[in-house]
């Protein structure tokens, strides 16, 4: 039995589509924030390794030039960390969001899951009492035509 294309069934569609782009907007961002917290820690990693490039120097001895150029540098390399936290912040605040989207497409497809669920049901109830009336219609007509004790 081919079912026909209903309203409900087009709602349902475009509630999958959306929840699917929602859903590749989720992993994009999610893999945005990887990148980002990976150049975070990359950086970090950097500035650790140059303050103690500076330490070593200042233990060896270092001019005061070379010691307010590796200072600056310092202070550079602080700002960027600053930045990149802030980067990895917004990162964050948009997989939030996304997710969120994400998760409001998935609410409004399970709320249409449920409604063609029920009407597939009550379909089928109806289809039960409509095979069962013709059989009882067939179990009448067969005792109707049936001769009766004592007629003869």
């Amino acid at each position: 039995m081919s079912r026909s294309h209903t309203p409900l069934d087009t709602l349902l569609d475009l509630a999958r589509d959306s929840r699917d782009q929602a859903g590749q907007a989720l992993a994009g961002e999610q893999r945005t924030a990887q990148q980002v917290a990976e150049q975070l820690t990359a950086l970090s990693g950097y500035r650790q390794e140059y303050a103690e490039k500076l330490n070593a120097a200042m233990r060896d001895g270092i001019d005061p030039a070379t010691m307010r150029n590796y200072q600056q540098f310092l202070a550079s390399l602080d700002e960027a960390l600053e930045r990149a936290r802030r980067a990895v912040a917004a990162q964050e605040q948009r997989v939030d969001r996304t997710r969120q989207q994400w998760q409001q497409e998935q609410r409004r497809l399970s709320s249409y899951d449920t409604l063609a669920e029920r009407r597939a049901r009550e379909q089928q109830r109806k289809e039960q009492r409509r095979e069962q009336n013709v059989s009882d219609d067939l179990v009448t007509s067969r005792l109707a035509r049936r001769p009766q004790q004592g007629e003869h």
